[in-house]
């Protein structure tokens, strides 16, 4: 049609100019096309030029620098986006408006060194600041993720030095329980880091590993405990570590020290601190359990912020798949997916399971199938458990198996695909272990087994999987949808103790 059309025009060219100038004009015309198609090839070209800019010898890692900056950006505002509710006596005071920057806190430059990485304050973090800065004993429950260590971490150094005007002798005045080793070395690597820039001594104490150097840090004065609650209560009833100074203290992922049957011991320190202190707790969620702990240990009407809702629900970011499979299948499935997901052998894919040993047979059984795997569990020392997450950190080996000890707080990069091997034992660290993935608003893949064994938890299973609006497997529905109710300790805390 358009042909006919453009030889009726030409046609009618022909008939309207003389003889003599047709060809001038057909001329004319195939010269105009020409210059149009050079100017858009030029216009094409300036534009992909400017995108590989600046063309240098660091051209791709400035390229990749932005490209981590617009994904870190785009996860602020996906976080700003989440609702927050704040609760407690008389928190409308204009003093407790949450920050829209670090420089609003008006605290020394030193102080706010370790923020400097980030543009402004996480939701946590701008509505935490303004309670604890001003001596409020604080519930935060939020994600892990959301930026929680300097959340309290850096309103704890502040605690420090103001008493450290009335005493400039190291004595432990903060302490920072935490349920596992990792998480625990992870917020004291923060800490120190922060703290080392106003003069701030840290301590880690963890089981796993010689008592020695933990003592001789002690010893030698330390401003902050981080610790595991068992550890820390051998290092107590040994004589070595006092807290009858400690004034501010910090119950991290509280919810799962519980679940680890770790109530015993965390009454049994907070009892050594100072009557008068002040209390944060941040939790993933809000259970009973830990609701009684609060209202034991806190003032009456301490300030609360949910970031989002306390109810369980998954990252949306993550795409969940869950295959109902017999047990004895699990092995062909794992090796099937590792095809899948791990085909270039570059990417981080971290495989969960419930037992330590069952952690040791999957690496070693990957090992002989050719697949170059770590692993990380309770049976490990823990220099071998710091090189393990080291490996997988860094890419030199992006492949780990581990048990629940990974599955909350620990920061790891670029988790594109979670695997569980083994259903966990609770829903919520099923959410736990899907969110190594999709992190800073990245999309990310958790791939689970679901068997006959793991029944029991199929109602509350359906319930995650529809609130993120994910699939819902038939095959999943035939085990029913009953919720049963929570049981806090008993059989599931000793279990837990597995990993």
């Amino acid at each position: 049609m358009e042909k006919r059309e453009k030889k009726h025009k030409k046609k009618n060219r022909s008939e309207e100019a003389p003889n003599g100038e047709v060809a001038e004009v057909i001329k004319m015309e195939k010269k105009e096309k020409k210059e149009k198609k050079k100017k858009q090839k030029e216009k094409k070209r300036s534009i992909e030029v400017s995108e590989l800019e600046p063309l240098s010898a660091n051209g791709s890692e400035e390229k990749k620098k932005r490209k981590i900056e617009e994904t870190k950006e785009k996860g602020e505002e996906e976080e700003d986006s989440k609702t927050v509710s704040v609760s407690g006596e008389n928190t409308t005071d204009k003093k407790y408006a949450p920050l829209t920057s670090f420089e609003q806190s008006n605290l020394p430059e030193n102080v706010l060194q370790c923020c400097q990485s980030f543009k402004k304050p996480s939701p946590i973090q701008s509505h935490a600041w303004p309670f604890l800065l001003n001596d409020r004993d604080f519930i935060g429950i939020a994600a892990t993720g959301s930026g929680k260590t300097i959340a309290f971490g850096v309103p704890a150094l502040v605690h420090i030095l103001n008493k450290k005007k009335q005493s400039k002798k190291a004595i432990p005045r903060c302490l920072v329980l935490s349920p596992t080793r990792e998480l625990a070395q992870q917020i004291s690597d923060v800490l120190s880091e922060a703290g080392s820039a106003c003069g701030v001594k840290t301590v880690c104490l963890y089981g796993g590993t010689s008592k020695g150097p933990q003592i001789s840090a002690l010893k030698s004065g330390v401003d902050v405990v981080i610790g595991t609650p068992g550890r820390m209560k051998d290092l107590i009833e040994m004589g070595v570590c006092s807290l009858k100074e400690v004034s501010f203290v910090v119950l991290d992922e509280a919810d799962r020290m519980l679940d680890l049957g770790f109530e015993p011991e965390v009454r049994a320190i907070l009892s050594q601190t100072c009557s008068v202190r002040q209390m944060v707790m941040f939790s993933a969620t809000w259970p009973l359990a830990v609701h009684q702990l609060a209202q034991e240990f806190m003032d009456p009407n301490p300030v609360k912020v949910v970031i989002g809702s306390e109810d369980l629900s998954a990252n949306h970011d993550v795409m969940q798949i869950v295959e109902v499979l017999d047990d004895r299948s699990r092995d062909d499935r794992l090796f099937a997916l590792l095809e899948k997901y791990h085909q270039s052998k570059r990417n981080r894919v971290l495989v969960f399971v419930l037992y330590k040993k069952e952690a040791a047979r999957v690496e070693s059984m990957l090992q002989r199938k050719g697949w170059k795997a770590v692993s990380v569990h309770g049976d490990k020392a823990q220099h071998d458990r710091t090189k393990a997450l080291s490996l997988f950190k860094e890419g030199t080996c992006p492949l780990m198996i581990a048990t629940d000890v990974a599955a909350r707080g620990l920061d790891i990069p670029d988790v594109e695909v979670v695997i569980n091997y083994s259903f966990p034992l609770t829903t919520e660290d099923y959410v736990h272990r899907i969110g190594r993935t999709g992190r800073a608003g990245k999309k990310g893949v958790a791939h689970t087994f679901f068997t006959q064994a793991n029944k029991a938890l199929a109602g509350e299973l359906v319930n995650v999987l529809r609130e993120a609006g994910q699939v819902v497997p038939a095959s999943l529905m035939k085990f029913g949808t009953h919720v049963k109710k929570k049981v806090c300790g008993g059989l599931n805390a000793k279990l837990y103790k597995c990993g």
